[in-house]
């Protein structure tokens, strides 16, 4: 592996464990506004983080220009294909948490996220640009990249989407992080280009805070329960 793709891994991890030290230093000091302060250092340190890694990676920005054959046509309809697909197996997932293994539909990770948009709208820019932007490089790029060069596809996305989910909820819904993975996987090895998983990272983001925003809990509840009952149809119970 590469020595500057160490050096993205570790703005990723210094990204996120210095908004705990972040709270940790300045809680003493405005424990009234500490939500909302650190919610702006959470953007701040994005945009940063970003801006370093995309540093990092002009190297590899430079090679994949001249080494991709695909038209923008072609990434549009990969991109569109991928959405799909991704729903598609988002869908199956969640069937199976919910009617297998019992598991309750909803994740705390999205719900946090969301309830700290409704607080400062400006914070969606993070899961709906540029965390998608970040993900992608490390978890396919980088790891998913460097494992398939040592193994095959089926380990290689299994293990970096078994990474992606344990840093996004633990084992919780392990398997709807894992499904994702496999499908961005599956995107940048079939187009040999980052930029379609992270298209489709970002559709599916940004189509995920619209709705949510826009609804109310009450709305999301009952889409849930209706959701619930077409399972039922479906399989039969």
């Amino acid at each position: 592996m590469p020595k500057r793709y160490w050096w993205v891994i570790l703005t990723y991890i210094i990204m996120q464990l210095s908004g705990a030290l972040f709270i940790l230093i300045f809680k003493p000091i405005i424990p009234e506004y500490i939500l909302e302060a650190s919610i702006y250092y959470s953007i701040f340190s994005f945009t940063i983080g970003l801006i370093i890694v995309l540093i990092l990676m002009k190297p590899d920005m430079k090679m994949a220009q001249t080494r991709s054959s695909l038209f923008t046509v072609d990434i549009v309809l990969w991109s569109i294909l991928g959405v799909i697909m991704a729903y598609v197996a988002q869908a199956v997932a969640v069937t199976i948490e919910t009617n297998i293994f019992g598991m309750e539909p909803g994740s705390e990770n999205t719900q946090g996220i969301m309830n700290i948009t409704r607080t400062i709208p400006l914070f969606a820019i993070i899961p709906a640009i540029i965390a998608p932007i970040l993900e992608e490089v490390i978890f396919r790029k980088i790891i998913f990249g460097s494992l398939y060069k040592r193994t095959n596809f089926f380990v290689a996305a299994l293990l970096s989407a078994f990474i992606f989910g344990i840093i996004h909820e633990g084992l919780e819904h392990i398997l709807i992080y894992a499904s994702m993975g496999f499908v961005f996987a599956f995107l940048y090895v079939k187009t040999k280009k980052i930029l379609v998983p992270i298209i489709v990272h970002m559709a599916l983001n940004s189509i995920s805070v619209i709705v949510q925003f826009s609804l109310t809990p009450e709305d999301i509840e009952k889409i849930q329960q209706q959701w619930n009952q077409v399972q039922m149809i479906l399989i039969g119970g």
